[in-house]
């Protein structure tokens, strides 16, 4: 078996590259992770509550996010995290997140590091959930942009996600709010959905033939939505995709859509450890959306949406605005493969303008995801003109540029 791996056609130079990208990724995490653990003066209290909430679920059953786990700082004897705005409760439910968010986050403590693993190591253990989002969204960045736009592409989204500062520090999650779960989980909803929608071109029965993607697709809402209610509203977003992909067959994505509906449903009841009445309490509080129209017109919104787009990727400073001109002036980059993740990072941002005082990051990270397919496809186009060496040397400088900063400024943090 070993033989017959290493000899196919799964695994060439374009997965042993990807994978060189993200173990450098990788390293680049576990660096963060280190000299925050060094340099802290006092442990990080929004990590400190997810994880002390999470492990009272999983031995004791208290389920996390609601009125008999939020309780005051000198019961819990953890800084509240709520003190400095990062958590809204209304009614002793956690507005934001589901018990799904404690419960990753302090699965690895179960383990009971203190008694097998060195102290110096064990906060690389409290952030292993966080670096593990990190490697696969970017291994599933990657794939998705191969799959669409050849290697070149997933070259070039790969290299932007891999030397994102942004992306680093979710990972690390010593000084983040943890939320690459919740955007691998929106990314992966979204590109599930269009997949599931291409296979109804196939004349097979619907529902019984796609249950695999029906379940992943089910998992990426549960994932996104469990850890952000309000990017539940990728539920709604998923089905008009789906009809502008395969609009020969409407009933069968209403049946596929409402399955995973219906599974994602059921993974979070799972979270709540199938207490029906505290799920259905803590649905009614949820935050579903947060909007404030006032924010559109306030111009700081637009500036700080602006700076941490670019403080986020710096190489996106350039490579966005050339993408976005020959997007909208070239007709050969204006398809599907382009068009949709456009419209996705659009829709985040749009999201982010209307909730600048939510304390997470959910739509701005899921913006850049959505922004580095986008801007990989246009450049995949540009490399197959005549103007493709131009381009190379261009996209070959920036990247470059963009990972010796990235790797300057993590070698002045030790």
């Amino acid at each position: 078996m070993l033989r017959r791996f290493l000899h196919s056609d799964a695994f060439r130079a374009p997965q042993f590259a990807a994978a060189a990208l993200l173990l450098a990724y990788l390293l680049q995490c576990v660096w963060l992770v280190r000299v925050q653990t060094l340099h802290a003066s006092a442990p990080d209290s929004d990590q400190d509550l997810r994880i002390y909430q999470g492990l009272e679920q999983w031995q004791r059953g208290v389920i996390a996010g609601t009125p008999e786990s939020l309780r005051s700082e000198a019961v819990t004897g953890v800084p509240s995290a709520g003190r400095a705005g990062h958590l809204r409760v209304r009614d002793g439910y956690d507005q934001d997140r589901s018990p799904l968010y404690y419960l990753v986050a302090a699965a690895p403590l179960l383990l009971h590091p203190g008694s097998w693993l060195p102290e110096s190591l064990q906060p690389l253990l409290a952030s292993s959930p966080y670096l593990f989002f990190g490697v696969m969204l970017g291994a599933s960045l990657w794939y998705v942009a191969r799959r669409l736009y050849s290697n070149a592409g997933g070259y070039v989204a790969l290299a932007l996600y891999c030397f994102s500062p942004a992306m680093i520090v979710n990972a690390a999650g010593t000084q983040s709010m943890g939320e690459l779960g919740a955007v691998w989980g929106a990314f992966g909803a979204i590109f599930t959905a269009i997949a599931v929608a291409h296979t109804l071109y196939a004349p097979r029965e619907v529902v019984l033939w796609n249950w695999r993607r029906i379940l992943l697709l089910g998992l990426s809402l549960a994932l996104a939505a469990g850890n952000q209610f309000s990017l539940a509203v990728l539920a709604l977003v998923i089905l008009p995709l789906m009809f502008w992909v395969a609009p020969v067959r409407p009933r069968s994505v209403l049946a596929i859509w409402t399955a995973a509906i219906a599974a994602a449903l059921l993974l979070l009841f799972a979270a709540y450890f199938f207490e029906p009445g505290l799920f259905w309490h803590a649905m009614l509080h949820a935050r579903w959306m947060n909007f404030e129209p006032a924010a559109f017109s306030m111009s700081v919104s637009y500036r700080n949406a602006v700076q941490t787009l670019f403080s986020n990727s710096p190489p996106l400073m350039l490579a966005l605005p050339v993408a976005l001109v020959v997007y909208f002036g070239w007709k050969r980059a204006r398809y599907f493969g382009n068009t949709a993740p456009l419209l996705i990072a659009a829709l985040a941002l749009i999201l982010a303008l209307a909730a600048p005082n939510f304390p997470g990051r959910g739509f701005h990270l899921t913006m850049l995801v959505f922004l580095f397919v986008f801007v990989a496809g246009v450049f995949a186009d540009l490399l197959e003109t005549q103007q493709r060496l131009l381009v190379t040397a261009g996209l070959c400088g920036l990247l470059s540029a963009a990972a010796i900063l990235n790797l300057g400024q993590l070698a002045r943090l030790k």
